[in-house]
């Protein structure tokens, strides 16, 4: 599997549940967290930033998602990631 052009592949990230003040946050109250964090699986030619592997967050909104191999992947432009760590 490889993307072209300005389309990157990544694994989500999934964020481990949090404590606030002693009470479990559960996924409906970080729902309204507008960057999620994904690992980046492959790039396509145009992409200039980010090189696989790396880890990034990106849109909450941005891209949709593809089977490849019984695994889910997400596929998000490159103008859709907003920091690289």
């Amino acid at each position: 599997m490889k993307a072209v052009n300005n389309y990157i592949i990544i694994e989500k990230i999934r964020e481990e549940p949090q404590k606030q003040n002693g009470l479990l946050i559960t996924d409906s109250h970080t729902k309204d967290i507008r960057y999620l964090r994904g690992k980046v699986i492959t790039i396509g030619n145009l992409v200039q930033g980010v090189i696989n592997d790396d880890i990034i967050y990106y849109d909450r909104h941005a891209g949709h998602s593809i089977e490849y191999n019984e695994k889910i992947y997400h596929v998000i432009r490159e103008q859709d990631v907003v920091v690289v760590v």
